[in-house]
């Protein structure tokens, strides 16, 4: 019993420390910086944004193309059928900024299983920058953001990449969401990259295109049922690395409703869980909720008020990291903590639907990691 009690409380105090730790690695990678201004000698990027749907604030994200300071860019549209009802709004936009370098291209090059990547290949093919940003359509760019991927780039760079960082969240369902892409997924890849284990995000993707060209083209982001696991993958075959923006990219919700929310959850854990196990599997131990049970029975076997114990536990923990999302400068309300710790209470059972199932529907196509692995964000 006694050796079961120290256990409990050794494993309470590893993960707080853990946890602890990890904020504070990710704080020194992405501590929000000021405007970066962008190098006026580059000879340009190109710009992919493949579109699918009215996704909630499509006008804002998708005029944010331009308004981007510094080089000069070329900027491709990218949709699969021309009767998407995001063409109009496109059209619109591109008409409305005659001054800028952007088409609208629509069509579908069936490479592989991942509807993004099919759409993406056109925009690829029509590139003609030796740098190649694709970006989620429901990604909000700053007008420093060409600044910011070229002040990422480092001598051993494959790849730039940012995980996304949500703003606007409206209701209760969307206030989960944040926090499961926030100081939860954003955190862990920040510190990935801050140990050297940078991996891709596909709302951005940032290629130097001969990195890619000389792995064989983008046809090979199609071994992977979403082209970010397959390029985290080529880069490290390469001996490069993936690189983040200190800056995360922002991504406006508005309304989610319980369903959506976790069947998004529910794909991203399951193309985690085959795409990288061994990194999958300690999930289970990550959140508050196994630490804190811990904390109550080694409370118990020493004779401590449980309440008192977890309470001043969980205070500790959910403290710390509203202090990381202040300092970041992410979104912050009153009632944050209680989206933690409802997002850490569906993290148990989301590591048991990844493990016992393998389907998925993603922007309308029926998928499986049964046949491939992946890493898909929408």
């Amino acid at each position: 019993m006694n050796s079961l009690i120290w256990l409990a409380g050794g494993f309470s105090a590893v993960a707080l420390s853990v946890h602890i730790v990890s904020l504070m690695l990710a704080l020194t990678r992405c501590r929000k910086p000021l405007a970066v201004p962008a190098p006026a000698s580059e000879s340009g990027i190109t710009i992919i944004r493949p579109v699918c749907g009215l996704d909630n604030y499509a006008e804002e994200t998708l005029a944010s193309t331009f308004f981007l300071d510094g080089a000069e860019c070329e900027i491709f549209f990218c949709v699969a059928s021309a009767r998407d009802p995001v063409v109009p709004l496109v059209q619109d936009l591109i008409e409305r900024h005659p001054q800028s370098n952007a088409r609208l291209l629509i069509g579908n090059d069936h490479i592989s299983d991942n509807p993004k990547l099919n759409n993406v290949v056109k925009g690829w093919r029509a590139a003609t920058k030796d740098w190649i940003a694709i970006i989620d359509s429901n990604v909000l760019l700053p007008k420093d953001f060409i600044g910011q991927l070229m002040a990422a780039r480092r001598a051993d760079t494959g790849l730039i990449s940012a995980p996304p960082i949500c703003a606007a969240p409206e209701g209760a369902w969307a206030e989960i969401e944040c926090a499961f892409l926030n100081s939860y997924q954003a955190r862990w890849q920040y510190v990935a990259d801050a140990l050297g284990l940078g991996f891709a995000q596909g709302k951005l993707l940032f290629w130097p295109r001969h990195v890619l060209d000389r792995a064989g083209g983008i046809a090979r982001l199609g071994e992977e049922l979403a082209e970010d696991a397959a390029s985290t993958k080529i880069v490290r075959e390469a001996g490069l690395h993936v690189h983040l923006l200190r800056r995360p990219v922002a991504q406006p919700l508005g309304w989610r409703n319980a369903r959506d929310v976790w069947n998004r959850q529910v794909r991203w854990a399951r193309l985690r869980r085959v795409t990288f196990p061994l990194y999958f599997a300690p999930e289970l131990l990550s959140g508050a909720m196994m630490p804190t049970v811990a904390v109550a029975v080694t409370a118990l076997g020493l004779g401590l008020p449980v309440v008192a114990a977890t309470g001043l536990f969980l205070v500790t923990w959910y403290g710390s990291e509203a202090l990381f999302v202040r300092a970041a400068g992410w979104h912050f309300r009153s009632l944050s903590p209680l989206a933690w710790l409802l997002r850490d209470m569906l993290l148990p059972a989301l590591w048991v639907k990844a493990w016992t199932g393998s389907d998925f529907v993603w922007r309308g196509h029926a998928m499986s990691v049964a046949t491939a692995g992946s890493d898909s964000r929408d």
